[in-house]
């Protein structure tokens, strides 16, 4: 085919981002690197710098951190199946659910008393002040 696309040169770390579906929109994608959830080779990134493959990005998401290699450069948002070839995940594995959900108390037992509260927390995780 002589009207095959050719892969873009370079591509903008948001762009990107939003291409390989790890966002909804791209605003979102520049949303978190303005916010510094988004480290490019163990740097700070800027939405506007450029990645290339071999690239490492580090990502916070809600519940987890995602480390992403950059195998492709995408410039438009493909399908999932497409995108997953672009990359690279080495992403530890999520924390199941059940440790993420919150105890549910019976209804009609009033608040929980301090030693309830340090109870619950415990089973998150998190250790309460005492």
């Amino acid at each position: 085919m002589p009207n095959a696309p050719q892969p873009p040169s370079q591509v903008r770390l948001d762009a990107w981002l939003w291409g390989v579906r790890m966002f909804k929109t791209r605003s979102a994608a520049t949303a978190a690197c303005r916010a510094g959830h988004v480290r490019l080779n163990g740097q700070p990134a800027k939405a506007a710098q450029v990645v290339k493959p071999g690239d490492t990005i580090r990502l916070r998401q809600p519940g987890r951190e995602r480390i992403l290699e950059v195998t492709g450069l995408l410039a438009k948002r493909v399908g999932a199946a497409e995108a997953a070839r672009h990359y690279a995940d080495h992403s530890p594995p999520p924390v199941p659910r059940e440790l993420l959900a919150v105890p549910l108390r019976d209804r009609g037992t009033g608040r929980p008393t301090k030693r309830d509260r340090r109870q619950m927390e415990r089973l998150r995780g998190r250790t309460a002040p005492d």
